[in-house]
């Protein structure tokens, strides 16, 4: 069976995920190490916390996870965990992992902040991670800050609430998205089956 690592780097929302993708046919385990990421046949960053503090814990296997990109390794990165991709975030210090250019935006103060609940896709630019996923699938949201790629290739998906952001980018093996699917019903459930697909391809 396929091994997911989904790393820990002091946030919430684990065995959420580490369900959900037990219900997709993989098996999860909760890593913590470089040595726990070298074994995974793919890895998670999840979400939700403090831009800085996971920046700088995910800071020690930084290597780890680019040797794992470079041999094809599938990551998945979850809310926070896709706000690591970028350089720098308005939340606060720190450097994330840099895989992308560009940097992570507060919401506008026009809306309520933090983004919580359900809001739909629009569907920019296909990819084998939202197969079977229609324009205007409604996902759910918890956050308060949002990537702003500076390459505008990678984004996949866009969400409206106050600004058009992207809600999700892909480039090679490295997926990210900003909404939760491992809280988003039966099209969270797609998605992240899709990602297993992906894995033992």
């Amino acid at each position: 069976m396929p091994k997911a690592v989904i790393f820990d780097y002091g946030v919430g929302n684990l065995l959420s995920l580490k369900t959900a993708l037990e219900k997709v046919g993989l098996e999860a385990t909760i890593g913590t190490t470089s040595v726990d990421l070298a074994e995974a046949d793919a890895i998670a960053l999840p979400g939700v916390g403090s831009f800085t503090a996971a920046a700088s814990k995910i800071d020690a296997v930084k290597e780890t996870l680019q040797t794992k990109i470079d041999e094809g390794t599938p990551l998945l990165g979850i809310c926070l965990g896709l706000q690591l991709f970028f350089e720098s975030s308005e939340e606060g210090p720190g450097t994330g992992l840099g895989f992308f250019e560009g940097r992570n935006l507060q919401l506008p103060k026009t809306v309520k902040v933090p983004h919580m609940g359900w809001n739909t896709l629009n569907i920019v630019k296909s990819n084998e991670l939202f197969d079977g996923i229609l324009e205007g699938t409604y996902v759910y949201f918890v956050h308060s800050l949002y990537p702003e790629p500076k390459g505008k290739s990678i984004v996949c998906t866009t969400t409206e609430y106050g600004t058009t952001f992207t809600s999700a980018v892909a480039d090679k093996n490295i997926y990210g998205t900003q909404f939760h699917p491992e809280k988003s019903g039966d099209a969270g459930i797609k998605i992240l089956r899709n990602f297993a697909k992906i894995m033992v391809k």
